[in-house]
C-alpha cells in the first residue's frame, strides 16, 4: 500500500513538473498553434503569458476554495449537531440556490459594490463551489456509526473531543470528496473572472472568441483543463490517505 501511495504522489509531481515546463515554453504554443492554425496571424494570446495566467487562475481557485472550505465546513458540521439540525433543510436549499444562480448573474450584482477584479469573482466561486462541501461534510459525519461515538464517550471522550479524533478521521474520504467537486467546479467557472479584469486562463478564451481565433481559446482551455486534472488528483492523493489508512 505505501509503495502504491509513493507512486501515485511521485505520479503527480512528475505531472506537476511537465505542466510548468509546458507552461513556460511559449515558443513550443508558438509552433503547435501555427502548425494547427497557419492562416491566424497571431496564435499566441499577446497581453499575458501563460505563467502569468496560470498564476492568476491558481490565485482565484485558492482563495474562493479555502473561502469555502473555511465556511462550509464548519457549516456543515453544525448542522449534524442538535442546535443546527432543524436547519439543516434552510441550509441544503440555500447552498443549492447559490450552486443554481449563475455566477455571471452574481458579478453583475457584486461588480456595482465591490468594483472590478478579485473580489466579486471569488464571490461567485464561493457560492457556486459550497453546496458540494456542506453536503458532502453533513453525509460523511452522519455516515459515522452511533456505536463508535457512543464509546468514545465511554472512554472519557467529551464532544468536541470526540468529534476531532472519531467522526472527522472517519468522515474525511467523503468531505474530501466534496472538496474535490468543489474545487474542480471552481477550475471551470473561475473562467468568467476575465469578463471582469481578475484575469487567468478565461482571457485567451473570451479574446478567441470574441477575435474567431481559435489558437487563443485552445490556449486558456487546455492549460486550465490540465489544471483541474492535477488538482483533482491532489486531493485524491489526500483522500487516499484517509481511505486506506494502512
Amino acid at each position: 500500500m505505501y509503495k502504491f501511495r509513493f507512486a501515485r504522489w511521485f505520479l503527480w509531481i512528475a505531472a506537476c513538473a511537465a505542466f510548468i515546463v509546458l507552461i513556460y515554453n511559449m515558443s513550443w504554443w508558438q509552433a503547435w498553434m501555427g502548425a494547427l492554425f497557419p492562416a491566424e496571424q497571431s496564435v499566441v494570446y499577446p497581453t499575458a503569458s501563460l505563467v502569468v495566467l496560470v498564476a492568476e487562475h491558481i490565485r482565484l481557485v485558492a482563495v474562493s476554495s479555502a473561502l469555502t472550505v473555511a465556511i462550509g465546513l464548519p457549516l456543515g458540521i453544525w448542522l449534524t449537531r442538535r442546535s443546527g439540525r432543524e436547519f439543516l433543510p434552510i441550509v441544503s436549499d440555500l447552498t443549492a440556490f447559490g450552486q443554481t444562480f449563475p455566477p455571471v448573474a452574481v458579478l453583475a450584482l457584486a461588480v456595482p459594490v465591490f468594483g472590478f477584479g478579485l473580489v466579486p469573482t471569488v464571490i461567485a466561486l464561493f457560492l457556486y463551489g459550497l453546496l458540494p462541501v456542506v453536503r458532502n461534510t453533513v453525509a460523511g459525519v452522519r455516515s459515522v456509526s452511533p456505536v463508535v461515538i457512543e464509546v468514545a464517550h465511554g472512554m472519557g471522550m467529551t464532544s468536541s473531543r470526540a468529534l476531532m479524533s472519531v467522526e472527522m478521521p472517519l468522515s474525511a474520504p467523503v468531505i474530501l470528496a466534496g472538496i474535490r467537486t468543489s474545487v474542480v467546479i471552481n477550475v471551470g467557472t473561475a473562467m468568467i473572472g476575465a469578463v471582469i479584469g481578475a484575469g487567468g486562463l478565461g482571457a485567451p478564451i473570451i479574446a478567441g472568441l470574441v477575435g474567431f481565433n481559435t489558437a487563443y481559446v485552445l490556449e486558456g482551455a487546455i492549460p486550465a483543463a490540465l489544471l483541474a486534472i492535477l488538482l483533482d488528483q491532489l486531493i485524491a492523493n489526500i483522500e487516499n490517505v484517509f481511505t486506506y489508512p494502512h
